[in-house]
Parts: C-alpha cells; structure tokens; sequence
C-alpha cells in the first residue's frame, strides 16, 4: 500500500506579504493590472515549487485568489448582482473589486489609474465569516430566476500556468451544493438549491475544460457537509454528483469536507459516487472508524492528520501509532485537516520568539514537513526518519513540563466558580436612568466603534520605535500628538462620545496579549482575514493574568483635554481567545475564563480612574460558535459568562458597550442579551439593516448601534443614504435606544474618507433629532446644517 502527501490550499499573501503591497499599490492607481497581475503568477509559481520541494506530491491550483475564493466562484458562475452592471463577458477586474469593496469612481478616476466610461457608486457585496474561522467571505447574492454562465476561466487558466512550469496540480474548486448554501437571497426568500440544476452545467463545463487541460483529479470542497443541513440537502448532494461524474466519467473527484464530523451527513457522503474523499481527523478524529467500516473498498481516502487551523506542532509518533495498521490495508493520502489558508506561512522566518515556545510550533511550511515525514515513516518504516521522530518526541515532552506554561495563582482564581462575579450590580432596566442622568446625551447619539486611520507615519513611528531609531520619548509625544489631533477633529465634528484613535495599537487582539502574561509573539507570521488585511494572531501558550493597566493612562490623556465623554477601549475575553493561536492543552473554555479576569482587573481600573463608558469589544463571539447546533449551549454558556465575569465589578452608572462583527445574530440573539451590555454596536450598513431583525423580534432590551458606514470600503456614503438606513432602523427599535456609528474601528482606512464619512453620519444623526431637544436632559448642540430631504 502506498501513501502519499497533498495541501488542501496554501496562503496566498507571499511570505512578504507581496499580494498586499500589489493589490494597495493597484487600488491606489499606482500600479497596472498587468503589475497586479504579474505579481499573483510569481506568487502561484513560488507557492507551487516550495509545495513540491517539501514533499507534498498533490499540489492545488486555483486556491490563489486575489480577494476571496467564494467571490472567484461567484465569478465563475456569473453570479453577479446587477447593482454591479450588465457584465456580458468575463467578470473584468474593475467588477470583482467592486463586489470585493464598492466602488465610487467617475470616468477619470477609477482607483487603478486608467478611465473607464460611465460612474459607478456601489457598495461592497455583504461579507461573513467562513464557518467558525477568522476569515471573511464575500456572500454570494442570488435571485429566484437567478442565470448562470461561464464568466470567468481561472481555474483552468491556473492549471495550465502550473502544468507550463512543470508542476502537475489537482485543480480547487468550491462545491456547488455548498456554494448555494453559503449564499442568500437577494430579494423574496426562497429555497436556494432550487437553482441547482441552472449552476450544475457550469460545472460541467469547467471540469471538461479542466479534462481537457490534461486535469485527473479535481479537488471539490463541500465543507457544508459537516453543518446541520436542511431536508432537501441529501437530494441536492446526490443531484449533483450523479450529474457531475456522468458528464466527466473520466475525471477522478476528490470530495472534501473539513472543520468537523460528517456526523449524520456521513452516510449521504459515503454514497456518492466520487472517488476520493477528504475528512478532518483533527477536529473529529472519532469518525474514522465509522468512515473505514461503511466506504467503498476503492474509494480513496485523504486524511486529514495535521491540523490547518492552528500552529502546534504534531504528535508524529502518536499519529504514526494509529495510522500504521490503516497504511498496511489500503492507499491513503495524508494532509492538513483543511487549506494552510488559516496558517502562518513559515516559522523559521521567526527569529525573535522565544527558543522553547518556537520549538513546540509549526506554520504551513513545517506542516508540510510533518506530513512528509509521516509518508516516509508509512512507506518505508520508522527507522527512516527515526532521529526526526525523537526530536519531536523531545519537544513535546519539554512543552507539557515546561514551568513557563502553568502559573498556580491563575489557575486558582480561574476556579472561583462565585455566580456574583458575572452579575451587574442591578438589571439594564434600573441602570439605564443613572446612566442617561449622568452622559446627558442627545437622542441618536454619535460615535465611532474605537480606530482611527493608521496612518504610514504611523506605522512609521511604530516601527522606528520598535527598532530602535525613535525614542520611547519621541514616540510618546508622537503619540499623544496623533490623540489630541484627534480629539479636536471629532469635536469640530460634533461627535457625542469620542475614542482616542488607538494609536499606539498594533492590532486590537495582539495590542492586549503582549502586555499579558501567557502569550507569545510574531514577527513575520501574518495570517489573512479578508482581501488585502492580514493579522499576527497571538499564540497563547501559558496561563493569561494581566501584570499592570493597560489602557488606562491613554484613557486618562485623552479625556483630560476634551469635557465630552471618552470611551474606554478593550477587547473582549472571548474574541482575545477567538482571534489568537489557543493553547490545546486545556479546553479553550478555561482559557477564556483566565482572559476574562485580565479583562475585568483593567475595566476596575478604568472604573477607578474615571470612565463612565467602557466598550469591551466580542467582535468574535459568533465566530466561535461550534458548526453543529447541539454544541452551542456549552460553548454560548462559558463566552457568555467570560464576558459577564469581565464587565461585572462596575458601578451602576457605568455604561457598558460591547462591538460584534458581521454574524448571523438570529440564532444567538438570546445569548448577546444575556451579555447584559448597555449598548451593542454591529455592523449592519452592508446588508441595509437586516440584521436588526432578530434583535427586533428578540426584543433586545438594551441599546443598539447599527451601523450606518461601512469602513470596509473606500466609498463614503452620503447623508441621504444613511438617514435611509436610520430610518430602516428606527422602524424595528426605538429611536431613543439607537445610537449612530460606523460599521467597525476606522483603522484600515484613509483620514480623507474618514472625515468624508463620519460628517455625513453626524449630519444624519442631525437630521433625525427633533428640532427641539431637551427630553430626559439630553444636549442637543448641532454644529451642521443638513439640508433637510
């Protein structure tokens, strides 16, 4: 028996982030789509050969994307909204990055630097989270008499760029099934995979166009199949590869699945007439056995051994121990439990961690490295790679005893299991007037979610700083310079309830980490979250406590030159745990409940100095929730008890915010209740309020923020399109529980856009204030005049 090595997908940024700086320079018109363009093929081409040079003998092709791969496939299909045009050909660049970011251009400014014709002023295409990860996709839109067509021949063009450098690669594609799944409808509801039989002879055109390039196996990802699926799903699945390997009977399918269990989709999937099929053995090693009983004798297998999800290193004896037997009975192919996408690239491009926390890690790279070692071992027996095998064994062994992971103080205070410790003072109800008594603030209250533009002298700063070539001095006075620039911006603006900006953040989740114990840092392990943003996630590799105050001195600065309110800006337990590399040596459960005492000793502290409005961000919450509805209730009782256990020691008075990001809120709508915030904020411009719906008929009884720009985007709305949206808003919650922000922290955007944006919002908060103010003390100092429409 024989096995053999493949990678599900690899990141695609480069290891210098060259997709990033390519696709910015492109944007900002100082660059050419053949410049844009060249650079992707050099990262493909580098991608591939590192692949085939560490061993992997199954490469993918078509999981470079430059924005999203679900967008790639809208593309493919021409799934295009009609917001975005009339598009008769191929979807051209202009078109993808317009679902990708909206656009706001005229016909001498396109944002790649060449005229176009006629103006365009659209928003972004709505973006959710993939499954239960940190990365965002782009929702494809569908209509009742939805109409597909080839629009798009990436695929088969990247199979044959590999093939004319020498590299045979087995073609990606997303599933149909799963890509109607993962979309929603654009107008009237109705049953999504009723279009099915319209997007099936797509397929069949790009898999005998892929035949025809000389393409044997094509992977197809239908990772729907580990979700709780609807009735009809089973019929859709067997519709479509029925169809699927008659049109192509020549062409092998490889079904993948990852992020879970088959559970009680397995025997569906085992039916299908596919020859080979993908399970995740590292979220869901316990359905192996049940797959080896019930699969075809000729169905090949790939298993997913090393997992694509985080960065420690692999048990490879122990993992060699279970497979051994499996080896000898049939062929196999082993591989990451789902694409490197979700992975830093390469760990020994970290210099600067420290030796004993490195040698317990292992990024895309050395995963593959892992796999090789473990084919080497099954085909040709331990002895082989026997020295590598105790290196491991010796790392493992160093990692569990290591006195740099337990701290007996943490652990013991993480087991007070008081219920006081998760319980406001008093209910919403009863806080809600000490509060209004004590902010006075105007009906529609404005403000902004925390970020302001991270300027390039910023990032300068940061880094002259870091390296040493600025002083701690020099760099504080820069700092509080960029805050109180800030300040003053937002109250010529006539914003109610200001931030600081953030400035000297890094990143919302690493910012906090480094100055908590327990967490370890990159310097070069950048992992991406959507299009051109990219993350360091933090690695929590010991107990978390918080050594001394965070925020507070910044707090402190900035409220001490303006009289309006300043929030206090923290991140919560629950995205801290949901946006970094966990630990697996505990459940992620007690890890939180660590986090959530760091959190509540700084918002004490706040507290104490002064602060009167604490935002304790859970833009993560939802993103954690297990993919298999009967796991919720475990998981939404501990996230919900970290936040209470972190938001809990203050007074009455206080007001509470919390931020979350895009998420489907319906199905957790009584859980964010029992959070028991003042006031959420969510994002909600991209899907023109829909969102509220569910707090709407939740009867959400606190404040809410739905946003009303969407900063994912350059384009900056107008006044009219915002009152719009208010209007949408106030129909379903109460106009003196709303309040008026941006979808999401202003970080990654530009200060011209900005100021653009956030004038336009305020005078849209203006317009819908009554003329007259005054009720329960509220201020109303208005500094625009808004052409009423």
């Amino acid at each position: 028996m024989t096995v053999r090595v493949a990678t599900l997908g690899f990141p695609r940024i480069g290891t210098r982030r060259e997709l990033k700086t390519a696709l910015e320079q492109y944007w900002a018109g100082n660059s050419s789509a053949g410049d844009l363009l060249s650079t992707a093929a050099s990262l493909r081409a580098s991608a591939w050969q590192r692949q085939k040079d560490l061993g992997a003998e199954i490469i993918p092709s078509n999981d470079f994307s430059l924005y999203d791969h679900v967008l790639d496939t809208s593309a493919m299909v021409g799934a295009v909204p009609a917001i975005y045009g009339n598009v008769r050909d191929n979807v051209d660049l202009r078109t993808y990055f317009a679902m990708a970011r909206g656009s706001q251009t005229t016909s001498e400014e396109c944002g790649c630097g060449h005229a176009h014709g006629a103006p365009q002023d659209v928003p972004a295409a709505e973006m959710t989270k993939w499954f239960d990860t940190n990365y965002h996709y782009l929702v494809p839109q569908f209509t009742a008499d939805q109409t597909f067509r080839l629009a798009s021949t990436k695929a088969v063009d990247e199979y044959r760029e590999a093939k004319t450098l020498g590299i045979e690669t087995r073609p990606v594609l997303l599933g149909p099934v799963s890509f109607l799944l993962l979309g929603k409808c654009d107008g009237p509801a109705f049953d999504r995979l009723d279009l099915l039989p319209a997007l099936l002879p797509i397929y069949e055109q790009i898999l005998n166009d892929l035949q025809g390039e000389g393409a044997d196996w094509v992977q197809i990802d239908e990772p729907c199949l580990v979700l709780d699926l609807p009735d009809n799903a089973a019929a859709a699945f067997e519709k479509a590869y029925s169809t699927l390997t008659a049109a192509v009977p020549d062409l092998k399918l490889m079904l993948t699945t990852y992020f879970g269990a088959l559970g009680d989709n397995q025997d569906i999937t085992l039916s299908l007439p596919v020859h080979g099929l993908h399970v995740d053995l590292v979220r869901a090693p316990e359905q192996l056995a049940s797959i080896l009983e019930k699969a075809r004798p000729d169905l090949l297998l790939s298993l997913g051994v090393v997992d694509g999800r985080n960065i420690w290193k692999a048990d490879l004896n122990a993992l060699l121990d279970n497979l051994e037997p499996l080896a000898r009975q049939r062929d196999l192919i082993l591989a990451p439990s789902c694409s490197l996408l979700h992975t830093p690239i390469d760990l020994e491009r970290e210099t600067d961690l420290d030796a004993d926390v490195k040698s317990w890690l292992a990024f895309a790279v050395q995963k593959i490295e892992e796999l090789h070692i473990l084919a080497l071992a099954l085909n040709g027996g331990r002895g082989v790679v026997q020295a590598t095998l105790a290196e491991n064994a010796t790392a493992l062994r160093a990692r569990r005893s290591s006195a740099k992971i337990n701290n007996p103080t943490v652990q013991s205070r993480a087991a007070d299991r008081n219920p006081a410790l998760a319980q406001r003072l008093s209910p919403f109800s009863a806080r809600r007037p000490l509060q209004q008594a004590k902010l006075r603030l105007p009906l529609y209250p404005t403000t902004t979610i925390g970020s302001f533009p991270q300027t390039p002298e910023v990032r300068k700063a940061r880094a002259d700083h870091a390296r040493g070539e600025l002083s701690s001095e020099a760099y504080g006075t820069f700092l509080r310079d960029e805050t109180a620039r800030t300040i003053r911006w937002q109250e010529e603006s006539d914003l109610d309830v200001l931030v600081h900006g953030e400035f000297e953040r890094n990143d919302m989740v690493q910012y906090f980490g480094e100055q908590l114990s327990g967490f370890a840092f990159t310097k070069q392990a950048w992992v991406q979250s959507y299009g051109s943003r990219y993350v360091r996630p933090p690695i929590i590799f010991g107990d978390v406590s918080r050594p001394k105050a965070i925020t507070v001195e910044w707090w402190q600065y900035a409220q001490s030159i303006t009289s309006r309110p300043v929030k206090g800006m923290l991140t919560g337990p629950v995205t801290i745990l949901n946006w970094s590399f966990v630990r697996d040596d505990q459940p992620r459960s007690e890890t939180c409940r660590q986090i959530a005492f760091a959190i509540r000793d700084e918002v004490c502290d706040l507290e104490k100095a002064g602060c009167g409005i604490i935002q304790i961000d859970e833009a993560a919450l939802r993103e954690g929730l297990p993919l298999r509805r009967a796991d919720w209730r475990s998981y939404l009782d501990w996230a919900v008890e970290s936040f209470r256990i972190s938001a809990s020691c203050v007074q009455d008075a206080t007001q509470i915010h919390t931020h979350m990001c895009y998420s489907e809120f319906n199905d957790i709508i009584a859980a964010i209740g029992a959070m028991d915030a003042d006031v959420i904020s969510i994002e909600t411009a991209r899907s023109r309020m829909e969102l509220l719906d569910a707090f709407a008929a939740y009867r959400y009884p606190a404040e809410i923020g739905p946003g009303v720009y969407d900063i994912h985007s350059p384009r900056v709305p107008s006044v009219e399109e915002m009152v719009d949206l208010l209007r949408a808003a106030s129909k379903t919650i109460s106009s003196d529980a709303l309040w008026v922000n941006p979808d999401c922290g202003l970080k990654t955007r530009k200060w011209a856009e900005t100021k653009a944006a956030l004038i336009n919002m305020v005078a849209a908060a203006h317009y819908m204030r009554p003329q007259k103010s005054g009720q329960m003390g509220w201020r109303s100092t208005p500094s625009h005049t808004v052409t009423r429409f």
